[in-house]
């Protein structure tokens, strides 16, 4: 396609502009150009296949020149100017083989054979042009389209990465607080606390690809709940439920884990914390009840009313890798703290 576009499209369209001033010539005159001597003819195809290559080269130097300029809006009148100025070009080139061709021809150059000259040549000139620049228009645009989307892309990771970064800090402070006062009473579960802890940090640090398996996930939310498990108070009263058809289902890591950490974080009252996984139809589902303290106006329920950076950072990782896939409702019933995640799956 490439070959047939530089080397012999030329050639074609000279010809067409050639049969096309010779039919209407033909017409005007009465006469019949395939009746000339052979010679005549093959002068004429000749400079009109010349012409036809200078007439590409024209129109591909104009279609760059002009496909550089940067335009705030493309108009109409920046169209005319355009095709002005291939047009005068058009004659220009006309005028030096054309028309002298045309005067040394069968009887000398006619006012008809002037203007089928000029007018000819140039209207199919600046339909070439017309096209080939609305393509490189098209290109360009599409061009564009796909840096906005790669940078739009290149912000979402960054903004990405600057969540997870806000994240770990929170984790490893909770983390290292519940080593931190394990230490002075028992030296044995501090030990089994780091290796909980040293195997979240193995899958944050180098599980990181864009999406993981749910068994993987789930594999990690086990280590993090018997971590928060041991920090907790004796009187909780823990109930998990994990479906076993969660396999081989991929979804982006670190989205549950938010809502599993609250809910230890501000469970109070008779100590109820509920954690149930399941495999719906078309995604996948987690609800996480904990009940709160007696108290309404304690500084916990305030706080898990209002969310935190935890939750915050888990709306917007949300909105950024399953937009308008996923389901995130938080309620309060009573004495309950009631949080329900669902993310579609494909």
């Amino acid at each position: 396609m490439k070959f047939f576009r530089t080397y012999l499209f030329p050639a074609f369209f000279g010809l067409l502009i050639y049969i096309c001033i010779r039919l209407v010539n033909d017409v005007i005159s009465d006469t019949k150009f395939w009746k000339r001597d052979w010679e005549i003819n093959a002068i004429e195809i000749f400079f009109s296949v010349v012409v036809g290559y200078i007439y590409d080269l024209i129109v591909r130097h104009f279609v760059q020149k002009f496909s550089r300029q940067q335009y705030t809006t493309f108009t109409t009148a920046i169209l005319l100017r355009e095709f002005v100025v291939v047009y005068l070009f058009c004659f220009l080139v006309l005028s030096v083989t054309m028309i002298p061709m045309a005067a040394f021809t069968d009887d000398g150059l006619q006012l008809y054979d002037v203007i089928n000259i000029n007018l000819i040549p140039g209207l199919f000139v600046l339909l070439y042009y017309a096209i080939a620049r609305g393509m490189a228009l098209l290109q360009y645009t599409y061009e564009q389209k796909v840096q906005i989307e790669k940078m739009q892309n290149d912000q979402l990771q960054t903004e990405l990465k600057f969540l997870k970064a806000q994240y770990h800090p929170h984790f490893l402070f909770n983390a290292l607080n519940t080593v931190y006062f394990q230490m002075d009473e028992d030296v044995a579960g501090a030990k089994k606390t780091l290796e909980k802890f040293s195997q979240l940090l193995r899958y944050q640090l180098y599980d990181q690809q864009t999406t993981v398996s749910v068994e993987r996930e789930i594999a990690y939310l086990h280590n993090f709940i018997e971590l928060q498990h041991i920090r907790s108070s004796s009187r909780l009263q823990l109930q998990v439920e994990i479906d076993e058809s969660l396999k081989k289902q991929q979804i982006y890591p670190l989205l549950f884990l938010p809502l599993i950490e609250n809910a230890f974080k501000y469970v109070g009252g008779d100590y109820h914390l509920t954690i149930c996984l399941r495999q719906q139809s078309n995604g996948i589902s987690l609800d996480v009840y904990n009940s709160l303290p007696l108290l309404d106006s304690t500084v916990e329920g305030v706080k898990q009313r209002s969310g935190g950076i935890g939750l915050d950072n888990l709306r917007r990782r949300l909105e950024l890798l399953y937009p308008n896939a996923h389901t995130l409702e938080l309620s309060r019933t009573d004495m309950l703290f009631k949080a329900r995640l669902f993310i579609q799956t494909h």
